[in-house]
């Protein structure tokens, strides 16, 4: 099947906010817009004519799940003719995961599907978060490298999460992050797909936090996150489907592969330690309770969050 479009509707569609891909019968790439190249960082002429499974946005649900490997509302869509919508986390040619809503719509001709397009829209708390990182820049509390903030910067919510839950009483949790075995990555692929893997875990973390929580980067391979007016469940449920998100995300190495082979991806884990603020906490304790976890996470096996008991 050929997909023809007028260079007014491309324009039209290039100026959307929201990604939109078009593909044909079987899944191959036709049209891919400005707004998908942004959201994604793959350009049109990586995805022109691919297959939209073939490495590209591999979306996963809220429980992990490859929805490529299994119900994926596009094939669906072509299979049956009906509209979808669904909320997934695709995956960003940095390696980290973006959660969207797809909305996927059939092209229908003479009774016959013939193609379907999927637009994705990002959810609004990243949008929010990004403005604010640009504000922060100027206030130098964004780590350079994985663009969240530093660790004055974290320093600076936490006391006032605390100050906050002194004075009112509003509940809050901290999440301690460690990467699993980064040494050995640094070891064997080298200090800057360190790097990368640093970048794409904090993309991970930040882009799938609620709008009022906070990402930041401890140091090295650590990161501590606030997560905001939570309980005991909430806590766990939100640190839980972060070690999944960053256990799904991944980075493709460039290597040479004259020989016909695929290039080989990179996949990390983390370790979780997870705290409720108590009365009496400081700022200290708080931490160490939750860096407590983290390493009570690493003794168990790694890959796994860990709760301080209440």
């Amino acid at each position: 099947m050929t997909l023809h479009f007028e260079t007014s509707y491309e324009e039209l569609l290039n100026q959307l906010h929201d990604g939109v891909y078009i593909v044909d019968r079987e899944r191959r790439i036709r049209f891919w817009n400005c707004a998908a190249e942004r959201i994604t960082g793959y350009s049109q002429k990586q995805v022109q004519g691919q297959s939209c499974m073939h490495n590209i946005l591999m979306h996963v649900d809220d429980s992990g799940t490859s929805l490529c490997q299994g119900y994926c509302p596009l094939a669906k869509t072509l299979q049956d003719g009906i509209q979808r919508e669904a909320h997934v986390y695709l995956h960003h040619a940095g390696g980290h995961r973006v959660p969207v809503v797809i909305r996927v719509t059939p092209f229908i001709e003479d009774g016959q599907i013939t193609g379907a397009a999927e637009v994705f829209i990002q959810d609004v708390s990243l949008l929010t978060a990004l403005e604010r990182i640009h504000e922060l820049e100027k206030e130098a509390l964004i780590d350079p490298l994985t663009e969240i903030g530093n660790r004055r910067f974290t320093h600076l919510r936490l006391e006032s999460s605390l100050a906050e839950w002194q004075r009112r009483q509003v509940p809050f949790g901290v999440l301690f992050v460690d990467i699993d075995h980064f040494k050995k990555i640094n070891d064997q692929y080298g200090h800057l797909t360190g790097d990368r893997v640093l970048k794409m875990v904090a993309a991970t973390l930040s882009g799938n936090l609620r709008i009022n929580d906070f990402a930041g980067r401890w140091g090295g391979e650590e990161f501590v996150l606030v997560a905001a007016n939570v309980q005991r469940s909430e806590l766990r449920n939100l640190a839980e489907r972060l070690r999944m998100l960053v256990e799904s995300s991944y980075l493709v190495l460039e290597r040479d592969n004259s020989n016909g082979q695929p290039p080989p991806i990179l996949r990390v884990t983390v370790s979780i330690g997870a705290a409720l603020v108590q009365p009496g906490d400081t700022l200290q304790s708080l931490i160490d309770r939750a860096d407590e976890m983290m390493y009570a996470s690493k003794r168990q096996g790694r890959n796994r969050v860990t709760i301080a008991p209440e």
